[in-house]
Formats: C-alpha cells, structure tokens, sequence
C-alpha cells in the first residue's frame, strides 16, 4: 500500500502531480521509492501503456545517459542478431501486457495496448523495461541496464518530508 508520504516524494522525484493511485514496488536502500505501479486507466480515463514508472532521479538520469548514447539502437540490434534475447525480449512484452490487461477495469473504453511502455516489439525506452525489471519481472533489456546504472548509491534520500533534500546530488 501506498502512503500518502509515498505519494509525496513520487510527485517530487517526477516533478509533477501523479495522475492516479500508484503502488510503490521498488524501493532504494534508503527506503526511497525508485519504481510505483501506475493504473492502465488513469483517473481522468486516459489509456496509459506504461505500467511500471521509474520515479528514481538518479536512475533516471543514468539510464537517460545511455538513451543518449545509442542505448536503445543497441538493444534493438542486439535483439535482431541475437535469438534468445530477443525472444525473451517478446516474451517481457507479451508478459507486461498481459499484467496490465489484468489490472483493466471491466467497463472501459479506450484501453492501453502493447507491452512494455506501450511497444508491441523492440524497446522503446530504457526507463520503461529497467523499471519493469526493477518491478521484479524478466526482462533481458531491463536486466543489462540494471547492470550498467546500479548500484543506485545515493548517501541521502533525494526528497525528504515530501520536499526536495537540498544536500542530496546524483552520483555520476
């Protein structure tokens, strides 16, 4: 269960309002919220894809950083080249999608498609597949850059009483 505190310090890391319930699923060593659950349905009705959202600053700016760098056009190479990653890249998709369909609500209209962050194939965003394997679900994109960005090493908590901790940096 998510507190409100929680809410709190996800709205800060994110730097805006969410805009539904979110369930805290991943948390740093300093209790810090690095990756919520959000709803496929959000409260306004807006159909949102990405199921697993990664609030972590510091994660964000690392994985950012390999977006930068190429990082997604490598993956998608490295899932065209090699046969087993990329079938257990479509099997993070068909797996994300089937858990967000779950959580849809019986009576609804428009409704979030594809897997992770919304891609039917391939990756998208860095940040959507770490997330979801941060989340603790299989994803081999995810598990390559839980490598190259962890550990997350903050030495304080980067919001603390639902403010921004002035004495927090993100490490390189």
């Amino acid at each position: 269960m998510t507190t409100p505190a929680d809410r709190r310090t996800v709205e800060v890391q994110i730097g805006r309002p969410v805009r539904a319930d979110i369930e805290v699923v991943s948390r740093c060593h300093l209790g810090v919220p690095v990756v919520v659950r959000v709803p496929p349905i959000l409260d306004d009705g807006t159909p949102f894809p990405t199921l697993f959202w990664l609030s972590c600053p510091l994660a964000n700016k690392r994985v950012g950083r390999l977006e930068a760098s190429g990082g997604v056009r490598r993956m998608e190479q490295k899932a065209s080249v090699d046969q087993e990653f990329g079938t257990r890249l479509e099997k993070a998709h068909r797996s994300y999608e089937e858990e967000r369909a779950a959580l849809l609500p019986t009576e609804t209209g428009p409704a979030p498609t594809g897997g992770v962050g919304g891609s039917r194939v391939g990756v998208k965003c860095l940040h959507a597949h770490y997330a979801h394997t941060r989340a603790g679900r299989e994803n081999p994109v995810g598990d390559l850059v839980a490598g190259w960005i962890e550990p997350l090493d903050c030495v304080v908590p980067c919001v603390i009483d639902g403010e921004p901790n002035p004495e927090w940096e993100p490490r390189p």
